[in-house]
């Protein structure tokens, strides 16, 4: 248990208050049980290792004013709009017999001994913290839940949690979940464009000019080949038209 020096203020006052915050200490108001509401102020050094903590509104503290002992809750804190500092706390006294409703943090532990998390299961939180009704006295710092054989699947329900003596949770009309272990989530990456097929791949007609192995495996060029068949197809050509040409005159009869 914490705990807190604080000093009695008798002004309400805004200048006062402000002169208190530019000493580095908190205004703050005690109420509750059967004595009156006190002004008291908090230094803000003392209080500032826990104000931030989660479990901060439902952890019972210790105030010490001026040499009388208070059991008290914090049950609101305000905070500066631009600085975000703590700038005026509500405690309330803690009444032995008396019960109080409170939000409590939830804790998870063994994660590592849980089948469903090793096989790349996800703790899906649904409530990180659970509105409870117990008594003044015995506030449960957190309600802890322990994963150990928690396989993919598995529904974490209030119902599966213990709790202490006379503490229970605000909705009692239905079994609430407050975590599960869900399947993984599988992203399916997007298919990778089919590879051109390769130059002279079995199949392709080779284009003009391409090498083609022979028969004996000597690469000849297709174009080499229709140009030696032109080249004789014209040199023929040429030889029939020149022996045309050379065929021999026919001479004049002689006169007798």
């Amino acid at each position: 248990m914490s705990n807190l020096k604080a000093i009695k203020r008798d002004s309400a006052s805004s200048g006062s208050t402000n002169r208190l915050r530019e000493k580095g200490l908190i205004p703050a108001i005690l109420y509750g049980g059967k004595n009156p509401n006190q002004k008291i102020s908090i230094d803000k050094k003392d209080i500032s290792n826990i104000i931030n903590s989660e479990t901060f509104l439902s952890k019972v503290l210790e105030i010490d004013i001026e040499g009388k002992k208070e059991k008290v809750l914090p049950r609101d804190v305000a905070y500066h709009v631009l600085s975000e500092e703590p700038i005026h706390i509500d405690f309330m006294r803690v009444v032995s017999g008396k019960k109080i409703v409170l939000e409590i943090p939830v804790k998870f532990i063994n994660h590592p001994d849980s089948p469903g998390l090793k096989r790349g299961g996800v703790l899906n939180i649904v409530r990180r913290k659970v509105e409870l009704r117990c008594p003044a006295e015995n506030i449960p710092d957190d309600i802890t839940i322990d994963l150990t054989g928690t396989d993919i699947g598995t529904s974490i329900k209030i119902s599966s949690v213990k709790l202490s003596d006379n503490v229970v949770p605000t909705i009692i009309d239905r079994d609430f979940v407050i975590a599960t272990v869900a399947a993984p989530t599988i992203i399916k990456e997007p298919e990778k464009p089919a590879e051109e097929t390769a130059e002279g791949a079995e199949g392709e007609t080779p284009a003009e000019g391409a090498e083609v192995a022979s028969k004996d495996g000597d690469p000849a060029k297709k174009d080499d080949k229709g140009k030696e068949a032109a080249a004789g197809d014209k040199k023929g050509a040429g030889d029939k038209k020149l022996e045309e040409k050379k065929a021999p005159e026919k001479k004049p009869a002689e006169k007798k």
